[in-house]
């Protein structure tokens, strides 16, 4: 199903914003871990809150993955979330020299921990650059080494329809990949199109 929540401008200024935002967040994952951090280019579309479990599954693949989720709210509001892939942790936990000693409990928290910085820097990132105001939630596990197509259930969404935002993060030398997307609901976009529209302006 296609939905057209935003102009082909907006959706090009968007990509342009979420860009410096996912480099924002990047620079600051490679600061914290001492490696360099690999992006693809944002990919936007909006789709049905039916097929948003069904789009997650595609985005990370096949097998079993985490996910962290973190609330944003403001004159942008709605929920990022960052999905890692199998073996996310264990390579996290090498580079930050928890060696042999990472349990369960200090796994999810390092996923926490990841996850934060990422939608905070990416999502701040982005907020400055639209000149709005952001604020976060607390990050919660989401899904802790599910099979992908379980990472999140349909009925657990309340818009009719969202905006998915996804860029992939993965590390040069490593297996680490995790995927951050946000998801806004369809009565938050207009928001964001005011946003966009005032940064389209004035440049």
């Amino acid at each position: 199903m296609s939905i057209d929540f935003i102009s082909d401008e907006q959706r090009e200024a968007l990509q342009e914003v979420a860009n410096i935002g996912m480099g924002q967040a990047g620079a600051s994952i490679a600061q914290v871990l001492g490696e360099f951090v690999e992006l693809s280019i944002p990919q936007i579309r909006a789709v049905a809150a039916a097929e948003i479990p069904a789009a997650l599954a595609a985005l990370a693949g096949d097998g079993i993955a985490s996910a962290v989720r973190q609330a944003f709210i403001g004159e942008l509001r709605g929920e990022a979330i960052v999905i890692f892939s199998e073996h996310s942790a264990h390579d996290l936990a090498e580079l930050l020299c928890y060696g042999d000693a990472l349990d369960t409990p200090a796994s999810r928290e390092l996923l926490l921990d990841i996850g934060n910085v990422l939608v905070g820097a990416c999502l701040g990132g982005i907020a400055g650059l639209l000149q709005t105001e952001i604020g976060f939630s607390a990050p919660s596990l989401l899904a802790d080494q599910v099979a992908t197509r379980q990472l999140i259930q349909a009925e657990t969404i309340a818009a009719r329809c969202a905006l998915l935002v996804e860029v992939r993060f993965g590390l040069e030398k490593r297996a680490f990949r995790c995927h951050l997307v946000m998801l806004m609901p369809d009565d938050a976009v207009a928001a964001l199109q005011r946003a966009l529209d005032r940064f389209i302006e004035e440049l």
